[in-house]
């Protein structure tokens, strides 16, 4: 049978997934459209009005919630989920890795409702181990700025897992070896050869980290209302006129910045994906 031609499989390709880019420009294109239109729309005529208010007062102080807390997350996510990738790739245990590789996939995507509840009922101020530990008369809150970041932890340590164990995979055997054989100590190894060939990877799993918890609300919402200042909660106040009245175009403006930080966040994150891969290739 003749081969077909490079450029009629490239044109067939691209009919096939012409499905999918139209489906996708209709559910983003759109919604970005009329949340941009809004985000400027003041009164009866465009300007920069609602995006200004979305940088100022309480707005301000949840945008910047927002931040500290999707980096403070990211980061300690970051470095515990690389110590158990690691663990669980140098394990000799195949069952072992099996089973942390599925959980980590299940617990990455456990959140909401669900998780908020599973964390009152086990850490609130009436929890199981609240009660028995007396972790109250400690001065231990759920219902906090920690308390919340340790509840995001349980999803993005997880994700990070899932992220950082194929790099760990990729790392040859060869390396470490033509290190030891060379003299070289195992922390020298990782200051050299391992971590810098792991670097790209570990910053764009932790950018990954810094998105998912910038961008979480039903978690929050569930458990600390509007106790911790977030932008997720402000949108969500601003919509349903909780605090103020006619505040729709402000939340949509409060979008339009978190869409921004999430374009700077995959912005960041692709070229280091590309990095690594060529490195681990």
């Amino acid at each position: 049978m003749r081969a077909q031609p490079r450029q009629t499989r490239s044109r067939t390709a691209s009919l096939a997934a012409l499905p999918l880019l139209l489906f996708v420009t209709l559910s983003f294109g759109i919604p970005a459209i009329a949340m941009l239109d809004g985000a400027l729309t003041t009164g009866d005529s465009y300007g920069l009005g609602n995006l200004s208010a979305s940088v100022q007062g309480a707005y301000w102080t949840a945008l910047l919630g927002s931040v500290k807390l999707s980096a403070l997350t990211a980061a300690v996510g970051s470095v515990l989920g690389l110590l158990l990738a690691q663990a669980v790739v140098t394990s000799r245990s195949r069952a072992l890795r099996e089973a942390v590789l599925t959980a980590s996939g299940v617990l990455a995507n456990f959140g909401g409702v669900p998780l908020a509840f599973a964390f009152v009922a086990t850490l609130g101020n009436a929890g199981v181990l609240t009660t028995k530990l007396g972790l109250d008369q400690h001065g231990w809150n759920l219902y906090s700025f920690w308390g919340l970041a340790l509840t995001y932890l349980y999803f993005l340590i997880p994700l990070m897992v899932l992220t950082v164990a194929p790099a760990l995979d990729g790392l040859r055997p060869q390396w470490r070896e033509a290190a030891l054989s060379s003299g070289a100590s195992a922390w020298q190894y990782w200051r050299h050869v391992g971590i810098p060939v792991l670097l790209p990877t570990l910053l764009g799993g932790f950018v990954l980290l810094f998105g998912s918890a910038f961008a979480s609300y039903a978690t929050a919402a569930a458990m600390v209302g509007s106790s911790v200042p977030l932008v997720t909660m402000q949108i969500a106040d601003a919509l349903s006129g909780n605090v103020l009245i006619g505040q729709e175009n402000v939340a949509l403006a409060l979008s339009l910045d978190m869409v921004v930080v999430a374009a700077l966040v995959m912005a960041v994150h692709l070229p280091l994906q590309r990095r690594s891969a060529r490195w681990l290739a």
